[in-house]
C-alpha cells in the first residue's frame, strides 16, 4: 500500500508542479477535438456515399459513382487506421509537397474512416425509412435530391442515432493511435507524466479512467437524445 502512495505522490509531482496538468488538458482537447471534427466529416461525407448508393442505377454515370463510392468504402474499412494516419502523413503528404501537424492529418483521416462507415450505417438507415415516403415527396414535385435531404434522411438519422453514437465512441479510442503521427492526444500527455516519474502505472490508470468517462458521458447524451426524439415523436 505504502508503494502505491509513493506512485500516486510522484504522479502529483508532475502532474501539478512540472505542469503536467497543462499537457493532459492539451490532449484531451485534442483528443476530443479529432473524435468530433472526424464525427461531423465522416457524416458529411457518409450522408453523400450513402444517397449515391442508393440512386437507380439505369443510368451510366449512377453506376460509375457507385463503383467509385464502393471502392472508397472497401480501401477504407479494409485497412487500420494506423496504416492510414502513416501513409498520410509519411506518403502522401510528403509526395504532395504539403507540410501539416499531426493533428491535422489525424482529423482529416479520422474523417475519411468515419465517412467509410458511417456511409453503410447511413444507407441502412436511408433503406429502413418507407419507400412511400420517398414516393410521396416525388408526387408533390420535390426533386429526387430534395426528398431525400427533407424528408428521408432526417427520419433515417433519428433510426442511426445509437449506431452513430457508437461510431463516436470508437472514433474517441482510436484517437489512442494519433501519436504515430506526432499529433498531442492524452496517451502522450500521460506518457511524458510517466517518463518524468520513472512510473508508469498511476498515469496510465488515470489515462483509463479519463477515457472510461468520456464514454459514459457520449452514452449519456447519446440516450437522452434518443430519449428527446422519441418525446418529438409522440407530440407529432
Amino acid at each position: 500500500m505504502g508503494n502505491f502512495e509513493q506512485k500516486i505522490n510522484k504522479f502529483m509531482e508532475i502532474f501539478l508542479e512540472q505542469n503536467g496538468y497543462v499537457k493532459v488538458i492539451e490532449g484531451l482537447q485534442n483528443t476530443l477535438m479529432i473524435a468530433i471534427v472526424g464525427l461531423i466529416v465522416g457524416i458529411l461525407i457518409g450522408t453523400l456515399i450513402a444517397t449515391v448508393r442508393v440512386l437507380p442505377k439505369y443510368k451510366r454515370l449512377p453506376r460509375i459513382l457507385n463503383g467509385i463510392c464502393s471502392f472508397y468504402v472497401a480501401l477504407f474499412r479494409g485497412t487500420p487506421m494506423v496504416v492510414q494516419l502513416l501513409v498520410f502523413y509519411y506518403v502522401l503528404l510528403p509526395i504532395m509537397g504539403i507540410r501539416t501537424s499531426g493533428e491535422v492529418v489525424a482529423m482529416a483521416v479520422f474523417g475519411l474512416n468515419s465517412g467509410a462507415y458511417i456511409s453503410e450505417i447511413m444507407r441502412s438507415g436511408i433503406q429502413s425509412v418507407d419507400a412511400g415516403q420517398m414516393e410521396a415527396g416525388r408526387a408533390v414535385g420535390l426533386s429526387f435530391g430534395a426528398s431525400m435531404m427533407k424528408i428521408v434522411i432526417p427520419q433515417a438519422v433519428k433510426n442511426i442515432l445509437p449506431t452513430l453514437g457508437n461510431e463516436f465512441i470508437a472514433l474517441i479510442k482510436e484517437t489512442s493511435v494519433v501519436s504515430f503521427v506526432g499529433a498531442a492526444d492524452l496517451y502522450v500527455a500521460f506518457n511524458y507524466i510517466g517518463t518524468n516519474s520513472y512510473e508508469f502505472m498511476v498515469p496510465y490508470l488515470v489515462m483509463a479512467l479519463i477515457y472510461i468517462a468520456l464514454i459514459l458521458v457520449v452514452t449519456l447524451l447519446v440516450k437522452l437524445l434518443e430519449r428527446s426524439l422519441k418525446k418529438s415523436d409522440r407530440r407529432n
